[in-house]
Formats: C-alpha cells, sequence, structure tokens
C-alpha cells in the first residue's frame, strides 16, 4: 500500500482582495460612529485590539466576529455588503 501525501495548495502570501474590502467597510462604520482611533474603539466595545485591528487590515476571520461586529455597529448583514461588495 502506497503512502500517498494530500496535495494542498500554497498559501496565498497576498491578502484577497474581498477581505481588504471587508477590512475598509469595517473601518468605515468605525470612522462613521466616530471614532478615529481602532484601539479606543476595541476598547470600548469589550474587543481585542489585536484581533479588531486584524479585521481592519483584512486578516480572514470567522462569520461569528464579523456578526459581533455588525451587532456593534447595528448594522444587517444586507446593509454592511450593499457598499463596496460587488
Amino acid at each position: 500500500m502506497k503512502n500517498k501525501a494530500a496535495k494542498s495548495k500554497p498559501i496565498k502570501k497576498n491578502i484577497e482582495p474581498e477581505l481588504k474590502e471587508l477590512g475598509k467597510r469595517i473601518k468605515q462604520l468605525r470612522i462613521e460612529r466616530g471614532y478615529s482611533s481602532a484601539e479606543i474603539f476595541a476598547y470600548d466595545n469589550g474587543l481585542s485590539r489585536t484581533s479588531y485591528t486584524k479585521c481592519e487590515s483584512g486578516a480572514n476571520m470567522t462569520y461569528i466576529s464579523l456578526r459581533r461586529l455588525l451587532d456593534i455597529f447595528d448594522v444587517s448583514v444586507q446593509d454592511f455588503f450593499s457598499e463596496g461588495f460587488e
């Protein structure tokens, strides 16, 4: 019996364009709420500063994390994706 290693796709070193747009939209909502500082926004809303700044920079996030942010921003999923996404 041959031991076949599973072929994996190489990890992309560039952030997906969609994730960058997601991060831009999150940052836009923060600024619209009157926060110039991501750190203060995260602190005021009980979020990890590093996790939140990763979201704004376009890091991959879970659906649960996105929903939590949308709850904080008081924005529906439909409204969130209505701007800047095709």
